[in-house]
């Protein structure tokens, strides 16, 4: 019986169409006039010579600031999961919610099980690739309303990549509970794999249509079919792998 249960965001409570059709979109399209009116701050400047240290290495060379914007559109377009990036794409979107540009993207049974779960004394947690800023900003501006107030705390890829499982060990210290309190929900394979390696309990969304996948991991289509609070947390067992 799970204490916690933190959650993945892109194709888990939000779909995938909404970040690779609608966010990416939006800061791949404002990058570069982003960098002029705000390169200059202080936070922005940190963001950006991580940056060039990481192009750096991957280039083996100095990159010229001038080539940033190429480099990080690039990063983009590969959906590298790299922190400055997701920091800045994050900088971005907070401009796109002030101004009423975008809207957080959230399916009705993860809104509903999300305020079920809170009321039940569970603690709630976010884990996704995308920055810390960029989840709250999400959470802040949905159709069902403001729900940042339900989570207890977000996690971004400071914490590890989502496919390590020292990852998930780091979230259950941080949270002071065993690995073993906490619930993990996702749509990946290697991220529900990390997870369990860590010895958190673990259930795979399917959004998509079709039948459900083979999987190590119990796997649901909705947030309805979770229930944190039994055991094991759905109904049904996991698909043959």
């Amino acid at each position: 019986m799970a204490r916690a249960v933190v959650t993945d965001i892109e194709g888990t409570t939000s779909s995938l169409a909404f970040v690779h059709q609608v966010l990416f979109p939006y800061a791949w399209e404002r990058l570069e006039d982003f960098l002029r009116r705000r390169g200059g701050e202080e936070a922005v400047r940190r963001i950006l010579e991580e940056a060039r240290r990481l192009a750096g290495e991957e280039a083996g060379r100095v990159v010229p600031e001038g080539e940033l914007p190429a480099v990080l559109r690039r990063w983009m377009d590969e959906d590298r999961k790299l922190t400055p990036l997701k920091a800045l794409q994050g900088l971005i979107w907070e401009e796109g919610y002030r101004r009423g540009e975008l809207r957080g993207d959230l399916y009705e049974d993860a809104a509903r099980a999300l305020r079920r779960w809170k009321g039940q004394g569970l603690r709630l947690y976010v884990y996704s690739s995308g920055s810390e800023q960029a989840q709250r900003l999400l959470f802040a501006h949905t159709p069902h309303g403001d729900l940042t107030g339900l989570f207890d705390g977000f996690f971004d890829t400071r914490v590890g990549p989502k496919r390590e499982a020292a990852s998930y060990r780091e979230i259950a210290r941080r949270t002071g509970l065993s690995p073993g309190e906490i619930l993990f929900l996702s749509d990946v394979e290697a991220e529900l794999d990390a997870a369990r390696e860590a010895g958190l309990g673990t259930v795979r969304l399917h959004r998509e249509g079709g039948p459900l996948p083979a999987s190590r991991h119990p796997v649901v289509r909705g947030f309805d079919a979770i229930d944190p609070l039994r055991d094991p947390p759905v109904a049904g067992q996991a698909a043959p792998a």
